[in-house]
């Protein structure tokens, strides 16, 4: 018996991971993945552990007998089970709210669904306390079993962090994942309970396994979300993506929903936003800046194209390099944005920043648009980063980054620009109208602003210049700031931009701006 406790051991511990992080993408996929959700997720993870082990310690000496044991695991794997049936209709009402940015609504759904949670996982940690007790028939060897249950239990966490985030989810989704998993829990529990009090007492068990079956058949087939004029939603590896219909417009969507990644119209490229803004880049440079002078581009964060589609636009059909972690977004893009269309742009799924440092090429422009809302990548706002996109410039190349801000507040522009400016000669800012983004430009060669007013009107009177890039070097000229304050400088072994954006946006929530933005 003592071996099937171990595989018990194994699975449970196994399962508690593979729990944490389901739990993340099924409240990420409404809530976001934010430093402040993963810590809320894991700081209550931990505290429903630690009262699992307190209750399990107290049951074992109590009733130590493996039956017991298995009935309390029996119940983790089914509450375990049901928790995204029971989620859902809770994180829909939230998706709509965090829609609307009804933020009562939200975090009301947000501590509901932690608190689903408390059940099964509180369980869980019941499990090896138990087995100890179980386990333990001889006091001189009580180090060497513990010790044995400890390591088996966190051995099979190993496998559990990575089956549902490499495996599992991409392949069946989230609410799949924690079926798989509450099922195989309830067979070792049911297993163990046969074993050890025989099948009087397994039977009724078995009402578990038909409920969370019944419960599968009925709710199959139910999307994450009802977002309306949604055509296409999936989970990758990395994000939850979600495609819309706004009319002519195709947009995608990721994770949270705050923040369109990607707009798509074939009969139109003028959106509002800040891609067409990355094509001013080069018009800081000595005039007459030439359309011409444009021969490669970098993409850092493509997302669905919708920069590379402007670019080829007004550029022509050069190489762009377009580098995005995330391949199904890559063939969503496809799919549903034009990419498989532009013969010019080599995507690669790979980390920006990776991509850059072993690009053979160098680039006139690089456009880093990496957000993950509300955070930049912190490895793309270092010193360092800025040091390798510095050298994979060309001589008049331009280095265009989009940073967000906050109604007076400017912490992490002035932070980015001042750290970009240890590198770069010339550091601009301009403010995107009617949003809460900002573009950083950054030329490699000194420059100054009013270059950008005199390579404009040579474009007014360019007939060969398209409308687009015309109304984006205006808009930058207008919208453009006097400079920034000198801030923080982040390096490889300091970047605190989570600390940074954190801040920003507990005094957003807190401070009333939200409801002011509908």
């Amino acid at each position: 018996m003592r071996k099937y406790i171990y595989f018990t051991v194994f699975v449970s511990g196994m399962t508690t991971l593979a729990a944490e992080l389901s739990a993340s993408r099924l409240i990420g996929n409404v809530f976001g993945t934010s430093n402040l959700v993963w810590a809320a997720i894991i700081g209550l993870m931990l505290l429903y552990l630690t009262l699992g082990y307190t209750l399990g310690g107290k049951q074992a000496d109590k009733s130590p007998h493996a039956k017991n044991m298995y009935k309390v695991l029996a119940w983790g794997a089914f509450t375990l089970g049901i928790v995204p049936y029971i989620a859902s209709p809770v994180l829909r009402a939230a998706a709509t709210a965090f829609d609307g940015l009804q933020v009562s609504i939200m975090m009301g759904a947000f501590a509901a669904v932690l608190v689903l949670f408390s059940v099964p996982i509180t369980l869980l940690g019941m499990i090896s306390p138990y087995a100890i007790r179980l386990s333990m028939d001889d006091t001189e060897r009580a180090g060497k079993i513990s010790g044995n249950i400890y390591a088996i239990s966190t051995l099979g966490s190993f496998l559990g962090t990575y089956l549902p985030i490499l495996v599992l989810i991409p392949s069946i989704g989230t609410t799949n994942t924690f079926l798989v998993f509450s099922l195989l829990l309830l067979f070792v529990a049911l297993l163990g309970m046969y074993k050890s009090a025989g099948k009087g007492a397994t039977l009724p068990y078995l009402l578990m396994v038909v409920a969370i079956a019944l419960l599968a058949i009925f709710n199959g087939g139910r999307g994450i979300k009802k977002t309306a004029g949604q055509i296409y939603e999936t989970e990758s590896a990395y994000n939850y993506i979600e495609v819309l219909q706004r009319g002519e417009e195709t947009h995608l969507r990721l994770n949270d929903g705050q923040g369109v990644h990607s707009i798509y119209d074939p009969n139109n490229l003028d959106y509002d936003g800040p891609w067409s803004q990355f094509l001013v880049g080069p018009f800081f440079n000595t005039p007459p800046n030439k359309i011409d002078d444009v021969k490669r581009i970098a993409v850092v964060g493509l997302a669905a194209g919708t920069f590379a589609q402007q670019a080829t636009a007004v550029y022509g059909e050069i190489p762009i390099d377009g580098y995005e972690i995330d391949p199904k977004i890559i063939e969503v893009g496809n799919d549903y944005f034009g990419m498989d269309k532009l013969d010019n742009l080599n995507a690669y799924a790979e980390d920006g920043r990776w991509g850059l440092a072993h690009s053979p090429h160098l680039y006139d422009i690089i456009a880093v648009d990496a957000y993950r809302p509300p955070y930049i990548p912190w490895h793309m706002t270092t010193l360092e980063f800025f040091e390798i996109a510095h050298a994979r410039l060309s001589p008049t190349g331009v280095l265009t980054i989009n940073v967000g801000r906050l109604p007076g507040d400017r912490r992490l522009i002035n932070a980015m620009a001042t750290t970009i400016a240890q590198t770069f000669p010339s550091v601009y800012v301009m403010d995107i109208p009617y949003t809460l983004n900002s573009i950083i430009y950054a030329t490699k060669q000194p420059t100054n602003e009013d270059f950008l007013y005199e390579n404009f009107i040579l474009l007014t009177e360019n007939k060969d210049a398209h409308p687009l890039l015309v109304d984006a070097v205006q808009t930058t000229w207008i919208y453009r700031q006097s400079g920034y304050e000198t801030s923080t400088i982040f390096t490889d072994d300091k970047a605190p931009i989570e600390w940074i954006t954190n801040d920003m946006i507990l005094g957003f929530m807190l401070g009333g701006d939200v409801e002011s933005l509908q």
